[in-house]
Formats: C-alpha cells, sequence, structure tokens
C-alpha cells in the first residue's frame, strides 16, 4: 500500500506542478492580448496585468476590451472563443490550487478538501472532499494538455493579429 500510495502522491503533486506551470504561462499570454487590444505596449500591459490579482478580472478586460463599439468580428470573435476557452479549463486549475489535500486512511488516495463556504437557505457547508483516484489524475493530464494546446493556439492568434510579443 504505501508503494501505491507514494506513486500515486508523487504522480499528483508532478502534474498539480505542470498544471501551474502550464496555466501560468498561458494566463500571461492575456498580456499580449492586452497590449494589443489597448495599443499600448507590452511593458505598460504587464503593469495592466500585474495590477489585475485574478485570472477572472484579466480575462474580463480582455473580452471587455475585445467587445468594445468598432471592433471587428475578425479580431473579437477568436479572442472571445480563446478566452472562454481559457474559462472552462480554469475550473481545474482552481479546484486542485484552492484545496487542502488529506489522504483516505483506507485506500491511501489523496483527498482534496475544498477551501470555500458554501451558504445554503439555512446552513452552511465547509469543505467538500473529493478523491484523488486514477481518473481524477487522468483528468488533470487532459486539462494540461488542452492548455498545452490552447498556449500555441493563442500564440498563433497574438502573431496573426500582429499584435506585440
Amino acid at each position: 500500500m504505501t508503494d501505491t500510495f507514494e506513486t500515486r502522491f508523487d504522480r499528483l503533486i508532478l502534474l498539480v506542478g505542470r498544471l501551474n506551470y502550464m496555466w501560468t504561462n498561458t494566463e500571461s499570454l492575456l498580456i499580449h492580448l492586452i497590449a494589443g487590444l489597448t495599443g499600448a505596449s507590452k511593458d505598460v500591459s504587464v503593469i495592466i496585468f500585474l495590477t489585475l490579482n485574478t485570472t477572472r478580472a484579466r480575462i474580463d478586460l480582455v473580452e471587455r476590451l475585445a467587445k468594445m463599439e468598432g471592433r471587428s468580428p475578425q479580431i473579437r470573435d477568436p479572442i472571445l472563443a480563446h478566452t472562454q476557452r481559457l474559462t472552462k479549463l480554469s475550473g481545474i486549475r482552481n479546484k486542485y490550487n484552492h484545496c487542502i489535500y488529506s489522504f483516505d486512511p483506507e485506500s491511501g488516495n489523496p483527498k482534496t478538501i475544498l477551501m470555500r463556504i458554501a451558504d445554503r437557505k439555512t446552513d452552511i457547508k465547509l469543505g467538500r472532499e473529493d478523491t484523488v483516484d486514477d481518473d481524477a489524475l487522468c483528468e488533470i493530464e487532459r486539462v494540461v494538455d488542452k492548455l498545452s494546446a490552447a498556449n500555441k493556439d493563442i500564440w498563433k492568434l497574438i502573431q496573426n493579429l500582429g499584435y506585440p510579443v
């Protein structure tokens, strides 16, 4: 059981690390979209990006800039498609970054405990727990692969639009 536990835990930690690396790398591409959509330099766009301290705020800014009056559909639509793609992929990243980990004493499987309060009509629910089994690990791998593909596609879009790199 120790080998299975250690192997599964090591795999989880490595996958979460890859997920974070891919997410950060891909999210930073929003800098180039901000630069292109605002006409600002990349340095100014970095300041804007870093000032907005959540992914949601950064995506909202890019989407709003893309939707501004007078923006052509040839620019707006592909940008919105990519921001929506990132939004969908952010769920798994958020799950594994905004939790604490514990271990099931029976199976040795790692578990996530969500660090969020769910307000109900008459009570609250704390710390939803989910087991990190082989299916969950495969899901993280799929999201890492999707982030890698999104990264390449966003780079192509930035280059096609002639935005600052």
